[in-house]
């Protein structure tokens, strides 16, 4: 029963916390919406900060359990590993659950993080960005700067965020016939991998530039 408890009180806090944020949420409303007295909280959690804390990681797990990222053969072309996972990215963000409190309240953090986004960064964001400077890894030219690294990985990320906190823009603008097909999730995915190769083979161009303009020069 105990666990019980602090299951349910976890999923009466995870909707009410991703709509109105940790500051406009009671430990009374939440309490009222899990049908459990006040003093439940304390006893399973110690306060409302670690409630949230725990909510958040709650959600993290849900949403993982959800939609897996699936696994792919370490001799796999560069382009199918990205590709699935740009596409693993995006119906985390963009599937018809996309309302879930999980996603809900894990765009919250990464929006307008509290003090409690170390523990998502940490225990979620960072394991997905090294497992996409994993994939990206052959693509990068040769002494690639790790700064630039991070910022190929990021410009893939942020794309596949707009799609999510830009489907109002999206509405307006993208007719409705071709919002769920020309920008569905798999053209979506396949735009965001063939710009990301096209762009890494022009900073492999450049490099390889820059190294034979360097050699000049020392001539």
């Amino acid at each position: 029963m105990s666990d019980e408890t602090r299951t349910r009180i976890l999923l009466a806090a995870g909707p009410i916390f991703a709509i109105k944020g940790f500051d406009a949420t009671t430990v009374r409303e939440i309490c009222e919406a899990a049908n459990v007295n006040v003093a439940s909280v304390n006893y399973h959690f110690g306060d409302k900060q670690k409630l949230y804390t725990e909510t958040v990681k709650h959600a993290r797990d849900l949403r993982a359990e959800q939609v897996p990222f699936p696994e792919m053969p370490e001799h796999a072309p560069t382009s199918d590993k990205l590709l699935s996972f740009v596409s693993t990215m995006l119906k985390r963000m963009l599937g018809d659950d996309a309302q879930l409190w999980q996603t809900q309240l894990m765009m919250r953090e990464m929006l307008a993080p509290t003090e409690d986004c170390r523990v998502f960064v940490e225990d979620f964001f960072r394991p997905r960005l090294n497992a996409l400077l994993s994939i990206l890894e052959p693509a990068f030219p040769t002494d690639f700067p790790e700064h630039r690294r991070m910022q190929f990985a990021f410009s893939v990320m942020g794309q596949c965020l707009f799609y999510r906190v830009g489907d109002g823009l999206l509405d307006i603008i993208v007719p409705e016939s071709q919002r769920a097909t020309l920008f569905g999730i798999e053209h979506v995915a396949t735009h965001i991998t063939n710009l990301t190769l096209a762009a890494l083979g022009a900073a492999q161009l450049a490099d390889e530039t820059d190294m034979v303009a360097d050699s000049a020069d020392d001539s």
